[in-house]
Order: C-alpha cells, then structure tokens, then sequence
C-alpha cells in the first residue's frame, strides 16, 4: 500500500466533502436558522478544508494508483465521509450522541434510509436537507462525483470507480474515466431534477420536492415528515410517480446512455434488465393475490403493493404502508426481494440482479453437467458466455456476503427481541433497504439499539454499499499494520 498516495485521495476526498457541506449551510441562511446551527456547518467545513488541504497540499512524485490504494481509499474515505458528515448533527445537539449521528449519516451515505430519529420535527432545514442530501451524493457514488468534477483524474482513478461501484463487471462508457463519471452524473442529476419538477407540478412544496427526489434518485428513502406523504393534496399520485421512479432509478445507469445513442433495441437485449422488470411484476402479482379480502380496493392494493415491491427491491425504503401487517408469505417475499436488490450499475443495493441470476445459472450449469458428463455446458448472460472469473467472482462474493451477515447478525441478536427482528436488522441495514420487521418495521426505527450494534450496523451498511471486500480489505491486520508503521 502506497500510504502518501492514500493520504494525498484522502486529502482530496474530505475537501469535495467540505464542498457539499457549504449547500446545507446556505440552506441554513437561506432559512435564517439561528447562529448556533449556522456555525454547526460552518465549523465543519472549515474542520475539512484544513485536514484536506494538510492531506493533499503535495501530491507524490511517483503518482500511481494501484488496485489495494484505490480499495482501501474508497473505504477509509467513505467512513470519514460519514463521521465527518455527523459532526454538525452533534454539533448542533439535533442528534448528540456521535454513534447515532454516524448511524444518520452512514445510512445517508450508503442510501440506506435506516433511522435512529423518532421525530423528524427536531431537525432543522439545514438538516433535513443534508440528511436527504446524502442520499443523492452517495447513490451514484462520492468517489464517481470526486472523478467527475476534477480536472484531470487520470486513467490510475479506475481503480477507485472499479472499488466504488457496484456490480460483478466493472465497464467504461467511454474511453476516458472522468468523461464517463460525468456522463453517469449528467443522466442521474437530469432525472433527479424531472422527478423533483413532476413533484412540484404535483403541488409538493419546492423544499420536499428536492428531499423526496434526493432519496428516491439515490434510492435511500429518508422521510420528510413525521406523516410521510399523507401531507400532500395529491398523496395518491405523488405515491405513484416515486414508486415509478424508484423503479427507474434501480436500472443500471449504463442502459440509459444506450437510449441517448438511439439503441434502444439494446436496452431489452439485456438480460439482467429483463429479469429486473420479470421479478418486480411477478412478486407484485402474488402480493397482490394474497392481500384478496384484506377490505382495500383493488387499485389500493396495487399501489400499496407496487410502491413496496419497488421500494425494497430497489432498496430504497420509502414506506407508504405497514407491510408487516401482511400475510407471512407476503412478507416473505419481501425478505427474498431485500437480498436480491436491484440492477448493478444503478443506485440500488442488495445482492444485485445479475449475480443472483448468475449463480442460478451456474448452479444449473453444474447440475446439467453431473447429467450429462460428455456435455460442454457453457451459462450465458445476455447472448455472452460468461467467463469462469465471473463466475468464481460471483461464487466467492455469496460466501464472503454469507459469512459477514453471520458476524453481524450474531452481534445484533444479543439484543433483538426476537429473530425476526434481529435478521430483518441486518437485512435491511447490510442490503441498504432501511425498514425491516418487527421492531425495526416500517414504522419503528434503530434507536433502542446501543452504541456498539449502531456502529457495527453502521459499517455493515458502508460494506453492504462497497460490497464488503473494501472494508474486509481496510481492517485487515496487514493494512492495519501498515497505518501503525506510517503513524510512528
């Protein structure tokens, strides 16, 4: 590990952040919150200017970013994304205990959407909107924006977007890096700002309109209220254009550049984007079948239905309903559906479309060939053979998740109430989802919770987001070793 080069992205990583901070302030001043509050953000801007600019003031002679630097940046950066990001939360005494804070803006960052908050009314704009702020910044990555507004990133930066973005395949969109971040953000930010212009059509206040598109853009679901979207005059189609739109903020980014070239047909020549479309319409029909005689109306049930179905499998945790009030197979469904996630190259968490799709077609593949021994068995993706390292990728990642979810779920049990609760935890927190069952549902939150369970579900969901081997990565006793050896 190439310390000075980490130090130098590091750097570089908490100045971008002290950029983003500046607009929760002007959102303060805009409001003319009080003094204390406008100095709760101010104070952390200055904080990461000056760390950054100590960090990044030289670059290193021989610059070079190699695959274990831009693993480990990408994940020592996004934990003091999140810790730094607190600070104005316990600054300000809107949430006082760092742990909580770092759960808020953890769950922000990864487009979780999970809360430790029991009223929403103690937060001030300022904070409402940084919260929701996280969510847009964090979906499409804050690595990908750091590439994307910098002058020259260099063709070593792959290594950080590789480390960042989600899914078995990393690929370019075009030749030079900073040109395809760019062009990812430039599709994302245009329909995060159409659904935000749909919304205030809608007559949702300007202020909620830009929250309610920063989570459902960036699939996180932080709410705006206490009361949801029961505020709105037209709570009913407001519902429908977000479940719509999370549905479309959970396909991969890189089909949509597709549409802009004009091919289309290729966009339904993608396998992963078939099954996406299958799974989110077959799980809303047998939801749909098994809520017959509940007392709603039919169109009551589709979009109770189809907004929760999208809502999970997309991850983003908006909730317009108590789902766990539904019939266990129901419920059950929904579990299956916060594992699965939803497309790679999207702002979606989970498991993602493809490798779920993968796996089974391996699987197959292997039991084919047990039956058919002479038989040259080859599993396909889209038309494509797919190659054993993607296969064993795909294999390795599922053991690696499995164990993980095991460590975290062991911890957390100590404290559930009941396995329901405990497995939902880690669920909904390491698939970044947000809401689970029990007393973690829809309508609860992670608050009673103690410190050490909000921290360790706090790095589940930044690993979740990563996809776990950054962080398996950065606290591994070698890399740990070397930041003591540096730090003498």
């Amino acid at each position: 590990m190439q310390r000075k080069v980490v130090r130098f992205l590091i750097g570089k990583i908490l100045q971008v952040e002290a950029l983003l901070l500046m607009l929760p302030f002007i959102v303060s001043v805009i409001y003319r919150e009080s003094w204390h509050q406008m100095l709760s953000y101010g104070s952390v801007v200055l904080l990461l200017l000056a760390i950054g600019t100590l960090f990044s003031y030289k670059q290193p002679k021989h610059f070079k970013i190699l695959a274990k630097d831009g693993v480990i940046t990408v994940a020592l950066g996004w934990i003091l994304l999140s810790f730094f990001g607190a600070l104005p939360f316990v600054f300000s005494g809107e949430i006082p205990n760092i742990f909580d804070a770092f759960f808020e803006v953890s769950s922000g960052f990864t487009t979780t959407g999970s809360s430790i908050l029991v009223d929403l009314s103690i937060l001030q704009h300022s904070s409402l909107f940084w919260r929701s702020f996280t969510h847009l910044i964090g979906g499409m990555g804050v690595l990908v924006f750091t590439l994307a507004i910098l002058p020259d990133s260099g063709s070593d930066s792959v290594q950080l977007m590789r480390a960042e973005v989600p899914g078995p395949v990393f690929g370019k969109l075009v030749s030079k890096l900073s040109k395809t971040a760019r062009i990812l953000y430039g599709i994302y930010l245009v329909m995060a700002a159409i659904l935000a212009f749909i919304l205030v059509v809608l007559k949702v206040p300007l202020f909620d309109a830009i929250l309610i598109a920063c989570g459902t853009a960036g699939t996180g679901g932080f709410a705006v209220h206490n009361a949801g979207f029961s505020l709105y005059d037209n709570q009913v189609l407001v519902e429908w254009v977000v479940a719509v739109g999370m549905m479309l903020f959970g396909i991969n980014f890189n089909l949509y550049y597709l549409c802009l070239l004009g091919k289309v047909r290729e966009v339904w020549k993608d396998e992963e984007f078939r099954y996406y479309i299958g799974i989110i319409v077959v799980v809303t029909a047998m939801i749909m079948f098994a809520l017959v005689g509940n007392g709603d109306t039919f169109m009551t049930n589709l979009r109770y239905v189809f907004f929760t179905v999208s809502s999970l499998m997309t991850t983003t945790g908006f909730g317009v309903c108590d789902f766990g009030e539904w019939p266990v197979v129901a419920q059950t469904l929904l579990v299956l559906l916060m594992f699965c996630g939803g497309s790679a190259g999207s702002t979606a968490g989970g498991l993602k479309v493809s490798r779920v799709v993968i796996f089974f077609k391996s699987a197959l593949a292997e039991f084919k060939r047990m039956a058919h021994p002479r038989r040259v068995i080859v599993p396909k993706m889209s038309g494509k053979a797919l190659p054993k390292d993607v296969e064993m990728k795909v294999t390795n990642y599922l053991l690696v998740y499995i164990f993980v979810f095991i460590m975290i779920l062991f911890s957390v049990s100590c404290e559930a109430n009941d396995f329901t609760t405990a497995f939902t935890s880690v669920a909904a927190t390491f698939n970044n989802i947000g809401p689970g069952l029990g007393d973690v549902g829809p309508l609860a939150n992670y608050s009673w919770y103690s410190n050490w369970n909000k921290f360790v579900l706090s790095i589940g969901m930044i690993a979740g987001r990563l996809e776990i081997f950054p962080i398996l990565l950065l606290f591994s006793p070698v890399t740990l070793k070397s930041f003591v050896k540096s730090s003498r």
